[in-house]
């Protein structure tokens, strides 16, 4: 019994090596990994496989906003850092572009192409001065104008939707595993700017997942000899990718809606019947129930929407 006992703190010990290894082999490439170009989401190939419009739509965004006034947790003192991005209308601006349906134009940063503009207009009017053959430069062109104004935000960002675990120990041996789920919600509408009119608003979710999984041995393996060993790793969905990965998951859904109510329109009509506008119909007949509750706030029935 003796010697099986000792095989199995043998084996256990091999173990902690190999994951002490593994945790130290990616700490070092976390220190020697080089910049490469941004990783795409889940939905990103579904995006820009949207089937071509009949013409692209120029679109204003002047802020997308963090709606949900969350801040990062901190366990030992309050925390000032918000717990999503703050960049939310540049990766839509970049969705929009990628989707290929869309024209976006600056208005974040208008006033300093306004201010760069003036410079511009300033420095022609001084060439034109000092030029003694009196030679006219072209006029700057007009800013392009958008007809559709989308708005929306980050309007929540729910923490430790769910929680558990799993830990076992016996002699001293063992190990436990732990995981939390958290949730971003992203609204998107499109306004018309001639009138005001909410075209359409959409909204996507995404779950965000952090895991960590924990090992140790803590025994005496002869009289006087401790032996302790722990190890540990933890892995972390970035909030940023999944705040990404939902408002791509909001234009796509918008441009479908969009081609279903007939704000905008195909290139060719027959690709209403394209494997991308199926699925999402099957994903929005699958979503879309009837919630009933009683006078006490009880779940009664759940059915689909006729």
């Amino acid at each position: 019994m003796r010697r099986i006992l000792n095989i199995v703190i043998m084996a256990a010990m091999l173990m902690a090596l190999v994951l002490l290894s593994g945790c130290a082999t990616t700490m070092a490439s976390m220190y020697t990994e080089r910049a490469t170009m941004a990783f795409t989401t889940a939905i990103h190939q579904d995006l820009i496989s949207l089937p071509p419009p009949e013409e692209k739509i120029v679109v204003a965004v002047y802020k997308f906003r963090d709606q949900s006034g969350q801040y990062k947790p901190h366990p030992a003192a309050v925390s000032f850092s918000t717990a999503v991005t703050q960049g939310a209308t540049s990766m839509l601006n970049k969705a929009l572009e990628d989707s290929g349906w869309f024209i976006p134009i600056e208005r974040e940063g208008l006033p300093n192409l306004l201010n760069e503009r003036k410079i511009i207009r300033s420095t022609m009017m001084q060439y034109q001065a000092q030029n003694s053959e009196g030679e006219n430069l072209p006029p700057l062109p007009p800013l392009l104008y958008a007809g559709v104004l989308l708005e929306g935000g980050i309007i929540a960002y729910e923490t430790n939707l769910v929680t558990g675990g799993f830990g076992l120990r016996y002699f001293g041996l063992g190990g436990s595993t732990e995981a939390r789920k958290d949730q971003v919600t992203i609204y998107l509408r499109a306004v018309a700017v001639k009138n005001g009119k909410i075209l359409k608003s959409v909204s996507t979710t995404k779950s965000i997942l952090s895991r960590e999984v924990n090992f140790g041995v803590y025994r005496f393996v002869r009289v006087k000899r401790l032996l302790e060993a722990e190890t540990g790793l933890s892995t972390n969905e970035p909030p940023s990718m999944c705040v990404l990965e939902a408002i791509e998951k909001a234009v796509y859904d918008l441009v479908v809606e969009g081609i279903q109510d007939g704000l905008w329109n195909l290139r060719n009509p027959e690709d209403i019947n394209s494997p991308l506008i199926q699925k999402y119909l099957k994903e929005k007949e699958a979503t879309e129930k009837i919630v009933t509750f009683d006078e006490e706030g009880n779940l009664v029935a759940v059915k689909d929407v006729e």
